[in-house]
């Protein structure tokens, strides 16, 4: 994954902005640094950018909202909010984050819309365009059972567990720090501590006011931070839960942004060919099994035909390649064509007797023959002993108004 960039915008006109970059674990790779847009601009490489905004200019809260609103709860935040707002909904922005599970409030971010499009207006001026911004103070982690606080110049920000943080002037530290000190009697099973993050200087200013208030806590811990909250605020990027206030009209249109939207084309084009080719395959293999079952049939078919009395078709190519072997060896006039080839002589001189059937077996052909009269097939027989075979008049009847019967002709001499 790439690596982040944290870009932080001042509280006040004309103070400069600051930054860190941190890879994709919120490792941080380098020390805090302050400067003008265009040099921030300069110094992100290709690396993800998520801007900071100050928390002074954004409100962030945990209202109650239908759990089932679904695409509907944009429009129903507003609503939901505006008895607690002083200025005109219209010219406010509403972001809305992930309701954390078994939680029974939805995190919301709003700010002017005038402050969101100065701030964004003035990034894509100098080229940067953000893939996320948080207010600053949502950035300040979150502790299950204590309640942490950040001072930071003249502004502190308290976030009680499981609530949204609240920014207040430093001046007003006890009443913030009262926000999220346990209720009732304080016990040593009560579990509510404070952890707070201070500068140096703020420290020294403000240790009197913390120390009057730590015997309302299960204990305060107090760590210093020698090069602001920055590198703090970088750390918490990989599991950020923070609300992006980049939604609706605002939201990103950078090439990542494009990028993904293009492999989602893609990945559904994919799954579309894909299946095109699991119907087209099985289409496919139903014709085979249907050509497979005419091709069956047909060998059947011709193995009956060919092998007259065989009524087992079960390696049929094999077993009908063995008498035709068989046949094919004989290679004198005892062979199948041989004696195919004096029937065909004899029939050319009694040419009024048909050939209804016949069949090879053993070296002897037997004919079921039809002709006018018996004298035909007679002489049908005659001409076959003529010319050297043992023709044998098997049998005969009257049919109709001609005459049906069976000659057997086998090698031999005439009789």
């Amino acid at each position: 994954m790439a690596e982040w960039f944290l870009l932080r915008l001042p509280r006040a006109p004309g103070q400069e902005l600051s930054w860190i970059m941190a890879n994709a674990s919120g490792e941080l790779l380098s020390n805090p640094e302050a400067g003008s847009l265009e040099l921030a601009a300069a110094r992100i490489g290709g690396r993800r950018v998520c801007v900071l905004v100050p928390g002074t200019d954004v409100l962030l809260t945990h209202p109650e909202l239908p759990a089932k609103a679904g695409a509907k709860l944009a429009q129903v935040v507003p609503f939901a909010l505006e008895e607690q707002l002083a200025e005109d909904i219209e010219h406010l922005h509403f972001a809305i984050g992930k309701r954390p599970a078994g939680s029974a409030g939805t995190p919301v971010a709003v700010v002017a819309k005038n402050l969101l499009e100065g701030w964004i207006a003035a990034l894509k001026s100098v080229g940067i365009e953000a893939e996320v911004m948080y207010c600053d103070s949502d950035l300040l982690p979150e502790n299950p059972g204590q309640a942490v606080a950040l001072i930071e110049d003249d502004v502190i920000v308290v976030r009680p567990p499981g609530g949204a943080p609240i920014t207040m002037p430093a001046d007003a530290l006890g009443d913030a720090l009262e926000l999220v000190r346990p209720q009732g009697e304080l016990t040593a099973q009560s579990g509510r501590g404070l952890i707070l993050y201070a500068g140096a200087a703020e420290w020294q200013r403000h240790s009197p006011q913390v120390e009057a208030v730590r015997d309302r806590f299960d204990g305060v811990k107090v760590q210093l931070l020698t090069s602001g909250p920055l590198g703090l605020f970088a750390q918490q990027l990989p599991a950020a839960v923070a609300v992006n206030l980049l939604q609706g009209p605002y939201e990103p249109k950078n090439s990542r942004a494009a990028g993904l939207r293009a492999w989602r084309v893609a990945a559904m084009l994919l799954a579309a060919l894909v299946g095109l080719h699991v119907v087209g395959k099985a289409a496919q293999l139903t014709v085979l099994k249907r050509a497979e079952r005419t091709v069956d049939t047909s060998i059947d078919q011709t193995f009956r035909l060919g092998m007259p009395g065989e009524q087992n078709a079960v390696d049929a190519r094999r077993r009908m390649e063995r008498r035709l072997l068989a046949v094919q060896g004989g290679g004198d006039a005892s062979g199948m064509l041989a004696v195919l080839s004096a029937l065909a002589d004899a029939h050319g001189r009694v040419p009024n007797v048909t050939v209804q059937a016949l069949s090879f077996r053993e070296g002897a052909l037997d004919l079921k023959v039809s002709a006018a009269d018996a004298d035909s097939l007679e002489a049908l027989a005659q001409t076959l002993q003529s010319q050297g075979w043992h023709a044998e008049l098997t049998s005969g009847s009257a049919v109709g108004k001609g005459y049906e019967g069976r000659i057997q002709i086998k090698p031999g001499s005439a009789s």
